[in-house]
């Protein structure tokens, strides 16, 4: 544990800049923001005791309920990537395919975006916005995503502030990700394959 607290001390010593210009010192580990006027400490001490990562982040943990596809219906997500991830279906199928390759993590966070941005209760999308930061954006997360500095910041600045629209660039980065980067090889996968093989033999055998 004192390993892991000093090399957390060495990882966040930079001093983040204030709108005026003045700097902020004591940089909070999870928002790299200014840790006196940041609520997250505030919160978490006053949620010691009580579990974390609540209902939002839970659910997504869960693969979503769905009707078996058609063939024709897996087929077209061959040539449509957007078609694919509107469809429960072909989320979760996508999702086996990103967990043999330990980027699970970059669906779930994309999904979580999408609870955020129908959340309209103010404590919630607070609440929600920051267990999204420690499940995928802080630095100590195993599950961090793959996210650009001009991205990050953007971040650490609405999280002063949380909306349920605050993660839209870094959605979008990580959806663009998934598209030129895993979608190409999960078409050649054989978790795509066999599924196709098998519902096409099915309409055949009928």
């Amino acid at each position: 544990m004192r390993k892991r607290q000093q090399a957390q001390n060495e990882e966040i010593s930079t001093v983040s800049q204030a709108p005026g210009g003045n700097q902020r010192p004591n940089t909070c580990c999870f928002c790299w923001c200014c840790c006196c006027s940041c609520s997250w400490n505030e919160e978490r001490g006053e949620q010691a005791g009580r579990p974390t990562h609540t209902t939002k982040m839970e659910n997504i943990q869960v693969e979503e309920e769905c009707q078996t596809p058609t063939a024709e219906e897996i087929l077209s997500w061959s040539h449509n990537f957007d078609k694919m991830m509107k469809s429960p279906a072909g989320r979760n199928l996508f999702r086996e395919f990103l967990r043999t390759e330990y980027s699970e993590e970059n669906l779930l966070f994309w999904l979580a975006c999408e609870d955020l941005k129908n959340e309209q209760n103010k404590k919630i999308v607070e609440d929600t916005a920051r267990n999204i930061y420690e499940d995928y954006i802080s630095i100590l997360s195993p599950k961090e995503v793959s996210l650009d500095s001009r991205v990050r910041e953007v971040i650490n600045r609405n999280l002063l502030d949380p909306t349920p629209h605050m993660y839209e660039d870094a959605q979008l980065q990580i959806y663009t990700l998934m598209h030129r980067d895993s979608f190409p090889r999960f078409l050649n996968s054989q978790v795509y394959k066999s599924l196709l093989e098998s519902t096409e033999g099915s309409i055949t055998e009928s």
